[in-house]
């Protein structure tokens, strides 16, 4: 692999910040980021991406290959929790094994962006219908976790109501920002993006820097967690992404996607959630073991993918689109 993809991926600001949020942890220094701020910075960068999905998607219209695309990006965030979940099963119980599995076959939001940051960065072009692929793979993977603890849990008296589930999956504040958002950028177009531009395109950078400054330090504070994880998770959750990110490169070229699309659509695979599913798996199954799934997922998965796994793909795409 091309170690100059990984220098230009690790030498970006936003990076470069992450690791520095790790370094005042592992360094004791008292950095601390004010609770509400990381909140406020998470929804602005959904706004963002997601009203700039929507512009850039009534750009292109609805064509083959969007459709295409986003029936690939739900069959993957369906059926990836179900082949991860047997493979959890190998050492874990049911509950532990849905939970985790369905934070893998969720996305992390934050991850897209750090990709489309790089994209941009090497200049490198993609379509802004990814977003709705983005939105669309955060709640299929709540539903099947849901559903395999229901069919594999021993105790059947266990109950909880579908009604709050659905509500949490398709209803939490990053999926209703995220298509809410999408939805205005459609409404709006050309008009809205220039209305808008000084604060959804001249702010970003520096947000996702500073967002990541904080995902560096809690990061890093979760790391003491997978000494509960075991060598089993932590491989997992290095090994498991590669896959994901495989099968997706696999669809993408089979569906003739652009080399910006097909990174995207692996990223998108290939990430963890650990902020909407861990959220939804607190309240609908309380056996499982929090430390498990968002340790794995924020510890290890997100670091993986924004260090080396975002370049790792690309060097796959430049193989296959050769």
């Amino acid at each position: 692999m091309d170690s100059s993809l990984i220098i230009s991926n690790i030498l970006n600001p936003p990076i470069l910040f992450f690791f520095l949020g790790m370094v005042a942890v592992f360094v004791k220094s008292d950095l601390e980021i004010p609770a509400p701020i990381p909140k406020l910075f998470s929804l602005y960068l959904l706004f963002a991406i997601g009203f700039k999905g929507g512009v850039e998607l009534i750009k292109s219209g609805i064509t083959q290959e969007v459709v295409l695309t986003l029936f690939a990006a739900m069959m993957m965030a369906c059926v990836v929790p179900i082949y991860t979940f047997f493979i959890l099963k190998l050492k874990l119980d049911t509950y532990d094994a849905a939970a985790i599995a369905a934070t893998y076959g969720s996305i992390s939001a934050v991850t897209f962006i750090t990709a489309s940051a790089f994209l941009t960065e090497l200049g490198i072009s993609f379509d802004g219908f990814m977003v709705a692929a983005l939105a669309l793979m955060e709640s299929p993977a709540i539903i099947v976790g849901l559903i395999l603890v229901n069919i594999f849990a021993v105790d059947e008296k266990r109950e909880f109501s579908w009604s709050e589930v659905l509500q949490e999956a398709f209803l939490n504040s990053s999926v209703f920002l995220l298509v809410g958002s999408l939805i205005i950028g459609v409404l709006t177009g050309e008009h809205g993006w220039h209305v808008l531009e000084p604060f959804t395109q001249g702010l970003f950078y520096g947000v996702l820097t500073f967002f990541l400054l904080d995902m560096g330090l809690v990061a890093a504070r979760r790391i003491k967690d997978l000494q509960k994880t075991g060598l089993f998770l932590i491989l997992f959750a290095i090994l498991i992404p590669i896959v994901n990110a495989c099968i997706a490169l696999t669809i993408s070229k089979l569906i003739g996607m652009s080399q910006g699309d097909a990174l995207l659509f692996a990223v998108l695979c290939a990430s963890a959630s650990y902020i909407a599913v861990p959220a939804a798996m607190r309240m609908t199954v309380p056996e499982a073991n929090p430390s498990l799934y968002v340790s794995t997922a924020l510890a290890v998965t997100f670091p993986f993918n924004i260090i080396i796994g975002i370049p790792l793909y690309l060097y796959g795409i430049n193989l296959l689109w050769r």
